[in-house]
């Protein structure tokens, strides 16, 4: 007897999106399964930003996005805010706000209008807070951090929405090398509980550690399913032009230059 079939975390049907008169997407369909890890790659200009701010409902599209087997259009809104986390590329929290102000905001959809902050609230900061490293600065202000602390405390914002899905685009920007590996570490730990991640990033070699890859190709779906297999791999060095080789190193698989 089959397993039955899961909802999809996200699904696009023939999702087209034009910014000013240029077409980025173009009939983008997609199936992203619940609790995995996928990863939306591909050169510059293939719309992989675009496609990431469209199934967040974002941006003006054509064709349909669902969550969680549900039409985006019909959750509302702080219903769709606590099913689905965002974290955008280049954001900037406000200056003068604390650090723990900022990941507060994650808790905005789970309070009522004009409620002070519950005890799960500080409870789900102080946790976002901890799993980024970013507790021992809490009360200082985001315009005193560097780059890469305020990638942290943005990151904190989101996990602290304890959202079912969460949308991070380019997440591992300001980060560094060992910053980026406790990034996979947290992202591996959201998926274990659960949830549903679902990142663009320009670091192939991090994206071939997902479970799932989506690789664009000017608007276009090149290849979509696992990471581990060569298909995906095909796939990665076709649409940058053969000037990577996908390796295995160890147990790991690395995008080495041409």
């Amino acid at each position: 007897m089959s397993a039955p079939r899961q909802t999809p975390a996200l699904q696009a049907q023939d999702l087209c999106v034009t910014l000013g008169d240029r077409p980025v997407l173009r009939g983008v369909s997609l199936s992203l399964a619940p609790g995995r890890w996928t990863c939306i790659a591909g050169p510059n200009g293939a719309g992989k930003s675009t496609l990431l701010k469209a199934m967040a409902g974002l941006l003006p599209h054509q064709g349909q996005v669902s969550l969680l087997g549900r039409p985006l259009a019909q959750w509302p809104g702080r219903e769709r805010a606590r099913a689905l986390a965002w974290l955008g590329q280049g954001e900037h929290g406000a200056e003068d706000l604390s650090v723990w102000d900022v990941a507060m905001l994650g808790r905005l959809p789970h309070q009522g209008w004009l409620a002070s902050p519950s005890e799960a609230d500080r409870q789900a900061v102080e946790q976002a807070l901890r799993a980024t490293q970013a507790w021992d600065w809490r009360q200082r202000p985001m315009g005193a951090l560097s780059g890469g602390e305020r990638q942290r405390v943005l990151l904190a914002r989101l996990l602290a929405v304890q959202a079912q899905v969460m949308l991070m685009d380019e997440p591992l920007a300001n980060l560094d090398p060992p910053h980026q590996a406790d990034w996979w570490h947290l992202v591996r730990q959201q998926v274990g509980q659960g949830r549903t991640v679902v990142s663009v990033l320009h670091e192939v070699g991090m994206a071939l550690l997902a479970d799932d890859l989506v690789v664009l190709r000017q608007g276009q779906v090149a290849y979509a399913g696992p990471a581990q297999v060569p298909e995906a791999h095909r796939a990665l060095e076709a649409v940058f032009e053969h000037r990577i080789s996908i390796q295995a190193v160890g147990e790991r698989w690395v995008a080495l230059p041409i």
